[in-house]
């Protein structure tokens, strides 16, 4: 991560601001990550002949970010919410390569 000021730091609103900005910016460079380990998923399950969709998988991904939420202070049904959105996302990415559709 990039060199965040601690919340209790900043001085005013625009501080505060920029370092949210700068978070944000930071999520949505990991997400295009994630999305690269997405996209070598398809050429993975293409080759076995594997679906998009795998539903124990879909339910470990979930329950595995809730507890990391649980960890780290988060409400662990806000992140159950995003991460389902996250993984429908994903598997609809994969399957329109995997001519799923």
């Amino acid at each position: 991560m990039t060199n965040l000021i601690p919340p209790q730091d900043c001085s005013d609103m625009t501080a505060l601001r920029q370092q949210i900005d700068d978070l944000d910016e930071e999520l949505v460079e990991l997400l295009a990550i994630r999305a690269g380990y997405i996209d070598r998923a398809v050429e993975l399950k293409s080759h076995n002949g594997w679906p998009a969709r795998i539903p124990a998988r879909v339910e470990e991904v979930v329950t595995n970010a809730r507890a990391k939420a649980g960890r780290a202070g988060l409400d662990p049904d806000l992140i159950e919410t995003l991460w389902r959105q996250l993984v429908e996302w994903s598997i609809a990415r994969e399957a329109r390569v995997i001519h799923e559709t």
